[in-house]
Order: structure tokens, then C-alpha cells, then sequence
């Protein structure tokens, strides 16, 4: 192998790693939930991923999300919070009330119904 050949495997070894770390690993900043009288609210846009994915809440009130699906792609069109039984459609275009009781302390992740997009809510 001469130095060309290195130079393109390690050029595609640095890719790999950085699709691998957008994907999974990456979450951007976090968003609070906004509290009022008893519920925390928080809004999530559905384009290429979720909006803010990463999201902070109290553990003693229910949280209701409002997913605002920007896009027709297969892989948006369903939302899953498996650790609480959740699987909801989202239509294209529209704006989606997903109502999850008052979590524990903990971390607990949403995803797609391919589990291609992820995002988080914390519990604290």
C-alpha cells in the first residue's frame, strides 16, 4: 500500500466515525420543559431529526410534547417512547400532542419507529 492508499482509508475511517457520532452520539444543547399549573410543556420539530433532542424536565408533573413534523420522509412518521409504551403517528406538516405521566429521576429516550432518530428527556 503507498501513502495514497493510507490517505484514503483514514480519510474514510474519519467519515465513518463522524456519521457514527452524528447519529448516536450527538444531541446539541439541551431545552428546559416549560412548567404551567400541573404540566410541563415542551415543543419538538421533526425535520432530519428532533428539535431540541435533548430535553430537560421535573419529576413530579406530566409532560406533554408537541411534535411539528416539517417533512414527508418514512422514517419521521412515527414516534416511540418505548420505557413508557408510547408509539404515535405524526402526520406531515402537522403538530402531534404526545402526553407522558410524571417521569422518575432518569433518563429515558424517543426515537423513531426505525430507531434511526433518537432523542432524550432527563428527569431531574
Amino acid at each position: 500500500m503507498n501513502s495514497i492508499d493510507y490517505a484514503v482509508v483514514a480519510a474514510g475511517a474519519a467519515a465513518i466515525g463522524w456519521v457514527l457520532w452524528y447519529f448516536f452520539f450527538s444531541s446539541g444543547p439541551a431545552a428546559a420543559a416549560v412548567a404551567d399549573a400541573g404540566l410541563q410543556q415542551v415543543s419538538v420539530t421533526v425535520k432530519g431529526g428532533y428539535d431540541p433532542a435533548l430535553i430537560k424536565v421535573r419529576t413530579d408533573k406530566p409532560v406533554r410534547f408537541v411534535f411539528d413534523r416539517q417533512e414527508t420522509s418514512s422514517c419521521s412518521e412515527e414516534i416511540v417512547f418505548p420505557d413508557f409504551g408510547i408509539r404515535k403517528f405524526l402526520p406531515a406538516f402537522q403538530k402531534t400532542v404526545v402526553d407522558i405521566p410524571a417521569p422518575a429521576a432518569g433518563s429515558y429516550e424517543f426515537t423513531c419507529g426505525m430507531s434511526m432518530l433518537r432523542g432524550r428527556m432527563v428527569a431531574e
